[in-house]
């Protein structure tokens, strides 16, 4: 049931976000705003959701995950009731920039590690693969759906659509959500027996909790190559696919609702690419699936542009099936590594600042994708440029070496923690 939940609510979040290139031209078209500036706005988003990401995991260690959802959920809502009033650029900034971004931070941050954490003893990394591949999943359904109701009536009744969906995900949360296992009298998902587990409670400032595990995990080259990796991650998918491939179709003359099913296409396979991803993390070398994983992306990335010049849609639909297999394939591999390197209880947050890079990669390709469109009338290098980098992601994560026995990691508190 929690992981039913988390799964619904991140799928709320998740389209939220990914929604936002179904809205650029809406925006552009009814308020004249550049869109340099619409795109800015969704970068901010993409910026403050992840970099928000590590404070969010020490609150949830700090204030519980009931509560830390509530309050997500609530802002989130906020955020997309207030669009409906919104009427200058810069209310935009702060309305998607700022409440949304904030509001879908826990959700799709740090809150699929810690229920895989907290909840399951055995098929954590399945557990991750579903729960990322859930973004997947709301894309899938409602993607087209907004395209759809945009193209026929406005933009105002796509975004009561998300109203709507946050509103229900809000009451689940309350009535439904736990704490934890022991809440209810359980004991992990494959835990036979009650241990005492060597984790110590993390009460106190969450600032002083993420800054701490931050300069801990400075200190260790691998948590630089997880992040310089997951940079790439960011800036090659939710940053440039997730915000400017409609657009990019649409320049090419692709009806919207076409574009938008396109991307939706890709859920299909998002979802079952992430899924066994979780499934192989459990059972192979995670660094040579990351490594094949950012392999493909590049090259598929730079077979979009090709595509779309000879018009051929048999050519664009290869590019769906093959890009959406691997589009959040890399998020179970990451989180197994770092939970690997920094122990259970330090992994939500260190990964929480791992994946704060993810979305400064993310931001980056947001806003820097709206540029290349406004002097060069084109997002072509802009995917090229995107490919190329995903070709330093897969030598980074190559290079990064297993955790041997005993083997010495940070811990904020200690010093270091010694683990087999």
């Amino acid at each position: 049931m929690i992981l039913a939940i988390t799964f619904f609510s991140i799928i709320v979040a998740g389209i939220a976000v990914s929604s936002s290139g179904v809205f650029i031209d809406s925006f552009e078209t009814e308020f004249g705003w550049d869109r340099s500036m619409i795109a800015l706005s969704f970068a901010i988003s993409l910026f403050l959701y992840g970099i928000s990401g590590p404070f969010m995991a020490a609150l949830l260690e700090v204030i519980g995950i009931k509560k830390m959802m509530l309050i997500s959920m609530s802002t989130l809502l906020t955020g997309c009731l207030l669009t409906f009033i919104m009427s200058e650029p810069w209310h935009l900034m702060i309305i998607w920039g700022i409440l949304i971004g904030l509001g879908s931070s826990l959700f799709l941050t740090v809150v699929s590690p810690y229920v895989s954490n907290h909840w399951f003893e055995k098929r954590r990394g399945l557990a991750v693969g579903i729960l990322t591949a859930s973004t997947a999943t709301g894309q899938l359904i409602l993607l087209p759906i907004l395209a759809s109701i945009i193209e026929r009536y406005s933009w105002r009744p796509a975004i009561g659509l998300i109203v709507t969906l946050s509103s229900i995900m809000l009451i689940i949360i309350f009535l439904l959500m736990k704490n934890s296992p022991k809440e209810i009298g359980l004991l992990p998902y494959g835990r036979e027996e009650e241990t005492q587990e060597n984790i110590e409670s993390s009460k106190g400032n969450p600032i002083v909790l993420a800054f701490n595990g931050l300069f801990q995990a400075v200190k260790v080259k691998e948590f630089w190559l997880l992040a310089g990796s997951f940079f790439i991650c960011g800036l090659s998918t939710s940053g440039l696919i997730g915000t400017h491939f409609i657009s990019y179709c649409i320049s090419f003359g692709i009806p919207l609702v076409t574009a938008a099913s396109l991307l939706s296409f890709m859920g299909v396979f998002n979802l079952v690419g992430t899924t066994l991803s979780g499934w192989l993390s459990d059972r192979f070398d995670n660094r040579w699936l990351l490594f094949w994983y950012y392999s493909l992306r590049g090259a598929s990335l730079v077979f979009l542009p090709f595509a779309l010049v000879e018009g051929s849609f048999p050519l664009i639909a290869i590019f769906t099936v093959f890009y959406g297999l691997d589009w959040i394939a890399t998020v179970p591999p990451t989180i197994n590594i770092s939970r690997q390197i920094f122990g259970i209880q330090q992994s939500g947050i260190i990964y929480g600042w791992i994946f704060a890079a993810h979305q400064v990669g993310a931001a980056t390709a947001a806003y820097g994708g709206g540029l290349i469109y406004k002097f060069l009338n084109t997002y072509t290098w802009a995917f090229v440029l995107a490919g190329f980098f995903c070709v330093f992601a897969s030598l980074f994560v190559i290079v990064i070496k297993k955790p041997a026995a005993g083997i010495e990691v940070p811990h904020p508190r200690n010093g270091v923690e010694q683990r087999a």
